[in-house]
């Protein structure tokens, strides 16, 4: 079933169309939009064939993008930028969007001071030489409203044009065909008769064709992607919109809508917006094929087969779960000496790291003969099939769509049943009768930004930005000096184990809290640390690690899942002494 099928002119070619007319010969023109540089610079030129000078900056991190376009970087020694403050913005909003300049402009004083009200961040640069720049750079953006009610401030086109006689004829706001297209795949969607009780369909599948932003910076991970924002503002945004339709209150992760899967690639021409429901798609059966190399070499997520045939090569008591789509949730549990725990990875799909490190980890435990774990080393199936195919169009994305179950949910949060890929948890509490879970967790390994919609990802701001390997300890009631104990000896073997891992938390972690404006969470021998008392989690202790893993490759991954790796064996080993 169709929902919406539409093209939206491109912008950038309808502006350099319509002031390349004679009327318009010796005008100047300053624009605003979400297009690439390359694409920027070649409707300069086909405007200044015109006799039109024109100027093309990006709306997306307008900062950013005057550092790498129009600052001359070689001899800088000190830029002092006053940002925009906004009453409908966080005070660390405008700092956020700048990032990661700190870290871009290595070798340089950086001081970031709060300014004005009026959208322009005011810069300072001083030079080897002398010299001395000042300059204003617009950030343009626009007041708007979530459906909720709660104010947006949100970066949008611009537009201004002086006639050659330097009257300005234009100097507003302009929908750009990026703006357009996801304000209409919102209005299809929330227009749409939906029906009263949930999941509302299978799979929403949106298509989106456009032009945009793409590159990477020498920054660690970072990318700047508009692709990729408007992928996780689309998904975002209609997570919020079917929990105000189903009545739950934001940021419910039990609201099982179905699959939402954005699909944004780069087109360019006129962006153009599709949106089907759709029935899910038969399964392939997996064979279970081991890797042909050890895992501490894996240098990319492992595949379906290849988890299967490591989780078959552990042995044990088998156990499993099937997927809302009919896929199986592989468990095993190991006897052994000793309290046992339960090793979990990839509750969310697109963090995969932990889905190694979990393998890696009962690899030796079971090595050691004193192994006593249940394990589900990838609880969601749905999500990661989703994430590999959503992974061949972009590699290096967050890819949030595949976070989530194809119910739509959390599988954690699910609240009643059938419960599906959750019955694979049930079945490792009652067969190991375990009281800590190791639950391997990932986050993005660059900026996460929702534009169209405030900018910060609403409800996780605290993840917006890297700042290292984290680890997060929720307890019950009764065992926070245990879950102390627990934390303290985690943190200080890895630490001691792993080495780079506390010079790579104190990169990440300054450079966080210079666009962050905070820390807002205890460091902890070198690893922030967040301790929680809650009654939530199924098992008295709770150890969840948050590895930057979204998207990572090489020897990054390596690192990472050797992380996820030392975690469980701290964890299980400090655990096990007697807490």
């Amino acid at each position: 079933m169709s929902l919406l099928d539409k093209t939206f002119d491109r912008t950038l070619d309808a502006w350099t169309h319509a002031y390349m007319a004679p009327a318009w010969r010796g005008a100047h023109l300053e624009g605003w939009l979400f297009e690439d540089a390359q694409a920027r610079r070649a409707a300069e030129a086909r405007l200044a064939q015109a006799g039109v000078q024109a100027r093309f900056r990006s709306a997306y991190k307008p900062l950013l993008h005057y550092f790498l376009e129009e600052v001359e970087r070689d001899g800088l020694v000190a830029a002092e930028i006053r940002y925009p403050l906004h009453e409908h913005a966080q005070a660390k909003r405008f700092t956020l969007e700048a990032y990661p300049l700190v870290a871009l402009l290595n070798g340089v004083r950086v001081s970031l001071q709060p300014g004005a009200s009026d959208l322009h961040y005011d810069v300072d640069l001083r030079y080897a030489d002398g010299r001395e720049i000042r300059s204003r750079v617009f950030a343009p953006n626009q007041l708007g409203h979530a459906p909720d009610g709660v104010a947006e401030l949100s970066p949008t086109g611009w537009l201004r044009v002086r006639d050659a006689a330097g009257e300005t004829r234009v100097d507003a706001a302009q929908a750009t065909e990026y703006q357009l297209a996801f304000r209409a795949a919102m209005d299809a969607v929330r227009n749409h008769a939906w029906g009263a009780h949930e999941p509302y369909f299978e799979r929403l599948e949106i298509r989106v064709d456009l032009p945009g932003i793409d590159f990477a910076l020498p920054v660690d991970e970072e990318i700047v992607s508009t692709y990729e924002a408007l992928h996780e503002d689309l998904y975002f945004s209609l997570l919020e919109h079917f929990q105000q339709h189903s009545g739950r209150p934001p940021g419910d992760r039990g609201l099982q809508p179905g699959q939402i899967i954005p699909d944004v690639r780069r087109h360019d021409g006129a962006a153009h917006v599709r949106i089907s429901v759709e029935a899910f798609t038969p399964i392939s059966p997996v064979t279970p094929a081991v890797p042909g190399f050890p895992l501490a070499q894996a240098r990319e997520p492992l595949s379906a087969a290849q988890i299967a045939g490591c989780m078959a090569a552990l042995g044990g008591d088998t156990f499993q779960a099937t997927s809302r789509q009919g896929r199986p949730v592989l468990g095993t549990y190991l006897r052994g000496p000793g309290p046992a725990v339960f090793i979990s990875g990839a509750q969310h799909a697109n963090e995969t790291s932990g889905v190694v490190g979990a393998l890696r980890a009962a690899q030796a435990l079971a090595a050691s003969g004193k192994g006593h774990f249940a394990l589900i080393a990838a609880e969601n199936p749905d999500g990661y099939a989703l994430f590999a195919r959503l992974r061949e169009q972009h590699p290096h994305h967050m890819l949030h769509a595949s976070r989530y179950s194809a119910l739509g949910d959390d599988i954690a949060y699910r609240e009643r049943a059938p419960f599906f890929e959750r019955d694979g948890r049930h079945q490792a509490h009652a067969i190991s009768g375990a009281q800590l879970h190791i639950n391997l967790h990932g986050y993005p390994a660059h900026e996460w930004t929702r534009p169209m919609s405030g900018y910060l990802p609403r409800h996780f701001e605290l993840w917006t930005i890297p700042k290292g390997f984290f680890l997060v300890l929720r307890h019950h009631p009764g065992w926070g000096e245990r879950a102390r104990r627990l934390i303290e000896g985690v943190t200080a073997r890895l630490a001691r184990n792993v080495p780079g891992l506390v010079e790579f938390n104190a990169r990440q972690l300054e450079l966080f809290r210079a666009h962050a404006l905070e820390t807002g969470f205890a460091v902890m021998n070198g690893i922030p640390v967040q301790v929680t008392e809650t009654d939530r989690e199924e098992l008295p202790m709770a150890l969840i690690s948050e590895f930057p893993d979204e998207t990572v490759y090489g020897d990054r991954y390596v690192f990472a899942h050797t992380v996820q790796m030392e975690t469980v064996l701290a964890a299980t080993d400090i655990y096990r002494s007697g807490l």
